[in-house]
């Protein structure tokens, strides 16, 4: 077995404490003797709820011997909340311990540069490896096993149940909602998503009229079960569009039979290199969160490769419609715009509006030419969020999962970590605030003259009279807190550190198997060195007379089975974006080291 480089193990702290323990907390005093897989995560990432599924099979397969910590280092101030983590690790089910971080003290012991981080650590207390993104699973099963047998022998493996302690189940009709749509009936159809579940309930909003689903994980359509569903819409056949999104999947659900059929995706997440247009039942989708019926087809937020895909139920085909795949905020024709995990769509006239949530920003679509524009009416960026009224060109949101049309053209938005229903008028270009104490809205639908919100945290749906008056709110503007890296003015080297896991190697039989895309907010940071290649190191160069800003770095690699022997060897994709802050300082790094996987020498 080849040798490890060894570092000793920060101790976890977090000023929030511990969740799923029970009494008390943890040490790593604690867990020695056993292999200890340290998850850096925040509850609004996609990414990070991705690899908390990757997560699920090891963990239950080497119960005996790892422990899986949850270190929750929050982005948004709404994240910091305790009782917002609280909610969080029910609403994913994490089964295991949560360490709430919120003044990421431990996320800094440890160097964590980005959501998700793996870090594991072996029985004697030493980091061994480090991964970043998506992607590891195969990987840390090896190096478990690895891990296991080495310490097993060296007698400091110990075996036994882990210090899990499952929440007590509450009985509430809905558990963490988050979408619904008025049935032709006049009652509503609600997606349930932590009890994977479709909920019908009468028109007054409260009374079950009958549930859609076994309740159970899964991927099948008689019995039917869904695995977290997200998005509905209404189709003009009657039918109902359900975004079922950790099947990476979209299901149609026929109200009058009950009858439920998968359309389109395989069950099976997007990677990079896969096919992003085709037979719908043959192509990959990646976490759907929303879904809408505009100009003829079925659009999807493609929340999970910050897209937006259309499904054409006529010719029964998927393709991608809008977004690069890169993270962030930018507008224009459609096939180069940006998104930031789309996670709400509502059709209004010529305009598609979209609650793009990591950029905290309100967004459209609409026709140009022969083809599609985006358009941002509200946000800045990624790491700008807060509660501000007024002018769109300064008002703030934070992180808005639902957005609904509403009957005077103006756009209802519901933002989720401002706990509040806000308004956009295009006509005015001003926003106001609908309603507030709301906790955790994700979506609204009209109702007559009502508007009937998913309060996802308060399990419910709320029916509020639209009013006529905004209510006045304290404005107040946040960024993330992330401690800027001071690097060296003039340049730097970016070295995007991986090794591919034991007996594999990179894939090179049809060219390279890395990518590196690099770019800045402001844009002016880079003098040289932005855009995209195939060497995991780069050299830039900063401007003169910009003081700092944000390093964009998207990587991926790709590594195969290491056996001359083997005809068609099994193949791994490992991806990752980064958003450093740095700034520039005399006496800075000279260096920059993101680790993809593996530790940095």
């Amino acid at each position: 077995m080849a040798s490890r480089a060894r570092v000793r193990a920060p101790e976890l702290i977090g000023k929030g404490g511990w969740l799923n323990v029970g009494d008390g907390g943890l040490t790593l005093a604690d867990l020695r003797g056993r292999i200890v897989i340290l998850d850096f995560w925040t509850f609004c990432c996609v990414n990070c709820l991705h690899v908390l599924d990757e997560l699920r099979e090891l963990e239950e397969k080497h119960r005996d011997t790892t422990v899986i910590i949850g270190v929750h280092s929050p982005k948004f101030v709404h994240e910091a909340d305790h009782r917002a983590v609280v909610d969080a690790v029910e609403r994913y089910e994490v089964a295991h311990p949560v360490l709430d971080d919120p003044e990421l003290a431990t996320w800094k012991q440890y160097a964590v540069r980005a959501w998700p981080t793996l870090v594991v650590i072996d029985p004697e207390g030493y980091v061994v490896a480090q991964h970043a993104g998506e992607g590891h699973a195969h990987a840390l099963e090896k190096l478990v096993g690895e891990l296991e047998a080495e310490h097993e022998a060296k007698g400091t493996l110990r075996r036994g149940d882990g210090p899990y302690v499952p929440p007590e189940p509450q009985a509430t009709d809905l558990r963490f909602p988050g979408k619904a749509v008025v049935l032709p009936s006049g009652n509503f159809l609600v997606s349930d998503t932590t009890r994977h579940q479709l909920v019908e309930l009468a028109a007054d909003g409260e009374t079950v009229v009958r549930r859609v689903g076994t309740g159970e994980r899964g991927l099948t359509d008689s019995p039917a079960r869904f695995s977290e569903p997200q998005g509905l819409a209404l189709l003009p056949d009657g039918r109902v569009i359900v975004a079922d999104t950790v099947n990476h999947a979209l299901r149609a659900y026929d109200p009058e039979t009950g009858a439920v059929e998968t359309v389109a995706g395989t069950g099976r997440q997007w990677w990079q290199g896969s096919a992003s247009s085709g037979a719908a039942r043959e192509v990959d989708l990646s976490s759907p969160w929303d879904v809408a019926w505009f100009d003829g087809r079925v659009w999807i937020a493609m929340a999970g490769v910050h897209q937006l895909w259309t499904y054409d139920p006529e010719s029964r085909t998927v393709g991608v419609a809008a977004g690069t795949t890169n993270e962030g905020l930018v507008d224009g024709p459609a096939a180069e715009a940006w998104f930031a995990q789309p996670s709400g769509l509502a059709a209004a006239g010529d305009r598609l509006w979209l609650a793009d949530s990591e950029t905290s920003a309100l967004r459209w679509v609409e026709r140009e030419g022969d083809g599609y524009a985006v358009r941002t009416a509200v946000g800045a960026g990624l790491f700008d969020f807060g509660h501000r009224d007024g002018d769109a060109a300064q008002a703030l949101l934070q992180h808005p999962l639902g957005v609904t049309a509403l009957p005077d053209g103006s756009v209802a938005v519901s933002d989720t970590y401002n706990h509040a229903l806000r308004r956009y008028d295009p006509a005015t270009g001003e926003v106001t605030t609908l309603a507030t104490d709301l906790r955790e809205p994700s979506d609204a639908v009209l109702a007559g003259d009502d508007i009937v919100v998913v309060e996802s945290a308060r399990h419910r749906l709320t029916r509020l009279r639209l009013p006529e008056e905004a209510v006045r709110v304290e404005s107040v503007a946040h960024r993330t807190q992330r401690e800027a890296t001071e690097i060296a003015p003039g340049r730097l080297r970016l070295d995007v550190v991986f090794q591919a896991p034991a007996g594999q190697k990179l894939d090179t039989r049809y060219g390279p198997s890395t990518r590196l895309l690099v770019s800045s907010t402001p844009p002016e940071l880079l003098a040289e060195g932005a855009g995209a290649g195939t060497d995991l190191s780069r050299e830039l160069v900063l401007a003169d007379g910009i003081d700092g800003g944000v390093l964009h770095v998207s990587a991926m690699a790709a590594s195969c089975d290491d056996d001359l022997a083997n005809e068609y060897p099994a193949c791994h994709v490992h991806q990752q974006d980064w958003g450093v802050p740095v700034r520039i300082a005399a006496g800075g790094a000279g260096r920059l080291p993101l680790v993809l996987a593996g530790l940095d020498a």
